[in-house]
């Protein structure tokens, strides 16, 4: 089955998932990124690689980081940007995804950036644009249900590269609600297609999908033994919103079991980073001494998103 990500020169087409994904496409969105982040790693630099392009962000779901950082990425890249409030549109009067979708790419889209509850949307819109004979309209996706959030996966492994340099000497683990986290997904499909060595899954039964192992992963439920010698440590927000039922004794039970401390950070290598895809729950997930300590790369990892979103829109749009 042909990647409908890629064209047939394997070159990428739209941005959907990680999983599947080439590792010489992942290497290739990275070393881009790279050449936008400026001596000194806090500046991002102005390309206009998108001049005269339209990028149409559609946010069927609420999400002020990745859309704002989007937002700044088109714009770094000289692209015309048009935020569209889709729940206050169309949709809500009743007109379908592919409609609307329609509608956009007569207005002369580029590229979409698409966020949606349901898992496959973007999916299914690359497969409309192609059937329609609109193949020049670029899909990203920015998160689609409890999927995939390929943007978010990549950024982490920028930030891990960043710091680390080399993946194949790693263990890396991620705590948390990872049934709900398309991050956790994400960042699962990239760090062993990039040779990580070691991923970790650590959380309570409730919050752990099955098939883990298949996937390659070390499952531990307890966040001692989970974090033992570890050299990076993804933790994830408790996705409240996408949560039914009793999962969860309660935010303070998590956070005395599973909450990253700085007891709990001790038990890591010394040089170990800490991440998160943010909003934060200071005192759920983490404790703010760790979440504003030395260790923690958190604030460079949204700089490093704008650098690898940029990345992402500057490949598929040709350049």
């Amino acid at each position: 089955m042909l990647n409908p990500q890629l064209n047939k020169n394997g070159e990428l087409q739209h941005l959907l998932t990680i999983e599947g994904l080439p590792k010489s496409n992942i290497i290739h969105i990275l070393d881009t990124a790279s050449s936008f982040v400026s001596i000194g790693d806090r500046e991002v630099k102005k390309v206009p690689l998108m001049r005269g392009k339209s990028v149409f962000n559609l946010f069927f779901e609420n999400s002020t980081r990745t859309r704002t950082t989007f937002e700044i990425a088109s714009k770094r890249l000289s692209a015309d940007v048009i935020n569209l409030n889709i729940s206050a549109s169309s949709s809500s009067k009743g007109e379908s995804l592919l409609d609307t979708i329609d509608n956009l790419a007569a207005m002369h889209a580029d590229m979409f950036v698409v966020r949606h509850a349901e898992s496959g949307a973007p999916y299914l819109i690359a497969k409309h644009l192609s059937d329609t004979g609109q193949s020049h309209v670029h899909v990203v996706n920015a998160g689609d249900g409890r999927h995939a959030h390929p943007t978010q996966g990549l950024l982490d492994m920028y930030t891990i590269r960043h710091y680390k340099k080399d993946f194949t000497n790693l263990t890396v683990a991620i705590v948390g609600d990872i049934l709900h986290s398309r991050v956790a997904r994400s960042d699962i499909h990239a760090l062993t297609t990039l040779g990580v060595p070691e991923v970790r899954a650590i959380g309570p039964r409730t919050l752990l999908p099955s098939g883990l192992e298949q996937m390659g992963v070390r499952v531990f439920h307890n966040m001692e033994e989970g974090l033992k010698g570890v050299d990076v440590i993804i933790m994830l927000r408790l996705q409240n919103e996408r949560m039914s039922g009793a999962l969860l004794p309660s935010a303070q039970e998590f956070f005395k079991s599973y909450g990253l401390t700085t007891e709990r950070l001790a038990l890591a290598k010394p040089d170990a980073i800490v991440m998160h895809p943010g909003p934060m729950n200071r005192g759920v997930e983490i404790e703010s001494a760790v979440a504003d300590g030395k260790q923690a790369v958190i604030l460079p990892q949204v700089t490093f998103g704008i650098a690898v979103r940029m990345a992402v829109m500057s490949i598929l749009a040709g350049n």
